[in-house]
């Protein structure tokens, strides 16, 4: 029984006013969107060197996907109640691009992108055989963290087609047109029996018996077994139902709230708001300037010399035969796949030299140059990049195809390495990785127009470093900045003009030198990934805006290596905030000069 004193001491207390709760700090905030993540998927943070459960995957389920969307709004929640007034300058601007990322990632998940996770670039098929590839395998323990991962993939992969399932009942599919090339990646590795998952089990490990060693493989080959079937189960229904009843269209604004979420994707991609109808006009613009570079580069080559009846050919088609050379002429190809992988690693050493003197800060990272998985190589792209981690012990690496040689030429190799390894993608990635005195989660962030611009912009550096004498190289130089501003010219008319896939293909046919199965693998790729495409010139640029800028304000007193070094100097930023950086920077130079 309550006594009267006991009351009156109650009745004070419900009409005190509450307490506020201490708001949480930065570090705060931030710790616990990495422990989420990290606990969401455990792979990517060992990956990444940082501690986790190995023997786990990500779950894959509907029921997890909505519940990691309530922990995102409540985490997100958590960094707007930081007091930002505060903050450092640094610490501002980080909270606000985490804060960024966090409102995308909640904005996107209404227009069902989680839905669409299957296609030529994509999918369980490419993600299981490589699995392993940043994992550790050194010891027992990390052994059985292995076999444990595997025997949550085929649940996973149960999971994954119910997600496929559910995208067709509400209509949100890839488009039929691009997803013929995928039941045969299946194929490939359900007739390929997963070797990439079995070979652990077959290595010797220090603190391992022969016994507990033979229990393990004999565990592990059932349990590969058991994956082989369920994905053999998968792909029938990809081939038999998914396939079939995917969307005819190839229009992002043809799915539902499409209009909405091609707005939403360009915005992601490009961090600009730039329009459809405003992106299109700057790749028609660009496409219209570095036509005429090409054409006087053409006339450079000895091709162009040997018959001097070129010299009286219309543009148009000049550009057409000599396009045509280029594709048919054995001296731009090499004849087996261990050469050309030679000629990139070749090229990468001797890019490296060149490094100092463009840039005053280099990672420590090591890269390596590798060749893509066989059974996927017929629907990837050209190349592509895999970011390491000193922390982890993971090197870089980057990934050229070396299926269809006849399509791979030489004159494409000088601005491909600039691009995915040094000083592009391999450079400013691991630089961002290795800041000093950052958050895990500003230096694992990437912004694709950042770190695509950054990229492209990369190819044109091999103009100081005299990698371009040969007109051919050169030509491939052009040809590559004239591919990423097609780009912009058939992502917008594929996902909001009307244009047909075809339509996009004749465009990048008569605009470029790239092979057709290239042109066909990249209109595709825009196809399945609608706005990303736009983020790589709008990027460029940006930067080459800021270069000449910044030349222009400094003139005999602009440094390039310090430029450089400013630009990559706080990790990937969308492009609006590097422009104000850059301006702050370019005067602030200026000002100690006075």
């Amino acid at each position: 029984m309550r006594t009267l004193a006991c009351c009156i001491v109650l009745a004070l207390l419900a009409l005190a006013p509450a307490q506020s709760p201490t708001p949480p700090s930065l570090q705060q905030a931030f710790d616990a969107i990495q422990a989420f993540r990290d606990r969401e998927d455990p792979m990517e943070a060992i990956s990444k060197g940082r501690p986790a459960d190995a023997g786990r995957i990500m779950d894959r389920s509907l029921a997890a996907i909505e519940r990691r969307l309530t922990e995102t709004k409540a985490l997100l929640a958590t960094l707007r109640a930081v007091d930002k007034g505060s903050l450092s300058e640094r610490d501002r601007l980080d909270a606000e691009l985490i804060e960024r990322d966090l409102a995308m990632e909640i904005e996107g998940h209404g227009f069902g992108g989680h839905l669409m996770i299957l296609g030529p670039l994509q999918g369980p098929q490419q993600s299981v055989p490589q699995m392993n590839e940043q994992m550790p395998l050194a010891r027992a323990d990390d052994l059985r963290a292995h076999l444990s991962r595997m025997r949550a993939v085929p649940q996973s992969l149960r999971d994954q087609r119910a997600l496929l399932a559910e995208g067709l009942r509400r209509g949100i599919t890839p488009p039929k047109a691009i997803l013929a090339g995928v039941p045969p990646q299946f194929d490939a590795v359900i007739t390929g029996g997963l070797p990439t998952l079995r070979e652990p089990f077959d290595r010797t490990y220090p603190d391992l018996s022969a016994e507990q060693a033979a229990a393990l493989r004999t565990e592990g080959v059932a349990t590969t077994d058991a994956i082989v079937t369920e994905l053999a189960a998968l792909r029938d229904f990809v081939r038999d139902t998914y396939v079939p009843g995917a969307r005819d269209s190839i229009a992002c604004v043809e799915l539902p709230q499409g209009r909405a979420w091609y707005a939403f994707r360009l915005r992601e991609q490009t961090t600009t708001d730039l329009t459809p109808e405003a992106i299109h006009k700057i790749g028609v613009d660009e496409v219209r300037r570095i036509r005429a570079e090409m054409l006087s580069v053409i006339r450079r080559t000895d091709w162009f010399a040997a018959d001097a009846g070129r010299a009286k050919i219309a543009d148009d088609a000049l550009f057409a035969d000599f396009v045509k050379y280029l594709r048919t002429d054995p001296r731009f190809y090499h004849r087996s796949a261990e050469d050309l992988l030679a000629g990139y690693r070749e090229l990468a050493k001797r890019i490296d030299a060149f490094l100092p003197g463009l840039f005053e800060t280099l990672p420590r990272l090591p890269y390596g140059v590798r060749e893509i998985p066989r059974f996927m190589a017929p629907t990837q792209t050209t190349a592509y990049y895999q970011s390491g981690s000193l922390k982890a012990g993971n090197p870089g690496w980057f990934y050229a195809n070396t299926f269809a040689l006849d399509q791979r030429p030489r004159y494409e190799m000088v601005p491909l390495t600039l691009h995915e390894a040094m000083p592009g993608h391999h450079l400013q990635i691991a630089l961002s990785q290795e800041l000093p005195d950052r958050h895990p989660l500003r230096r694992d962030q990437g912004f694709n127009a950042f770190v695509e611009g950054w990229a492209l912009y990369a190819e044109r550096l091999g103009i100081e470093m005299g990698l371009y004498q040969d007109p051919y190289d050169d030509f491939g130089r052009l040809l590559y900045e004239m591919w990423r501003s097609c780009r912009l010219v058939v992502d917008t008319g594929m996902h909001a003009l009307g244009w047909s896939r075809q339509r996009a293909i004749d465009f990048m046919k008569a605009n470029t030198a790239l092979s057709e199965l290239n042109i066909e693998r990249e209109v595709d790729r825009y196809i399945g990934w609608p706005g990303q495409a736009c983020g790589y010139k709008l990027g460029e640029l940006c930067i080459r805006r800021l270069r000449e800028r910044a030349a222009k304000r400094l003139g005999a007193t602009f440094d390039l290596r310090a430029f450089h070094d400013a630009v990559l100097g706080e990790g990937s930023l969308p492009l609006a905030v590097l422009e104000a950086r850059m301006e702050r920077w370019i005067e602030a130079r200026a000002n100690a000069l006075k």
